[in-house]
């Protein structure tokens, strides 16, 4: 019998979660809300750790440099806000949490890479999510061909006035 805490753990878990080491170089898609609009932002860097792999709570440190100042993020795997990490590189690397790496710049910084099938480990089939993402498409589309209609209405209420008053004034 499985424990309370995994019942509610395999509940919130994604089916499957692209298999992240530390060393690869990756772009994580994160869902962003701004006010009442959202977006996907990608950030693309070196993972310098993972943390509890098999968990609902495991989490990559990604850094990156931007602008010449290091930029790291912490990306917990199962969150929503996640919505595809995919590996653009992999490296050879001896430890699990690669800190020396903060203090590295340049030709330094680089990482002997590995040859690794791109397509096996980024292909990730999620029925939820992809049903989620198609229920969300079809939402914006259907507010867009709505507020199209709406445009039409209007543009024809307005076509009316015109063609009334250029009436009025042809019988005066």
């Amino acid at each position: 019998m499985q424990s309370v805490i995994q019942a509610i753990e395999s509940k919130y878990k994604k089916s499957q979660v692209v298999d992240v080491k530390t060393g690869d170089t990756v772009k994580v898609h994160q869902k962003i809300k701004e006010g009442n609009k959202e977006r996907v932002q990608i950030f693309e860097g070196l993972v310098i750790r993972t943390d509890r792999k098999n968990s609902l709570t495991s989490a990559i440190t990604v850094r990156r440099i931007a602008s010449g100042i290091g930029v790291e993020k912490s990306f917990i795997l199962h969150s929503p806000n996640v919505l595809k990490v995919e590996v653009v590189k992999r490296s050879k690397v001896r430890r699990n949490y690669l800190s020396y790496m903060r203090v590295r710049t340049g030709k330094s910084a680089r990482l002997t890479s590995v040859d690794f099938d791109k397509r096996a480990v980024n292909t990730i089939r999620d029925v939820a999510a992809e049903a989620e993402e198609a229920k969300l498409h079809a939402e914006a589309e259907a507010a867009h061909e709505a507020a199209a209609a709406a445009d039409a209405a209007k543009q024809a209420e307005e076509d009316k006035k015109v063609e009334s008053v250029a009436k009025d004034r042809i019988a005066e």
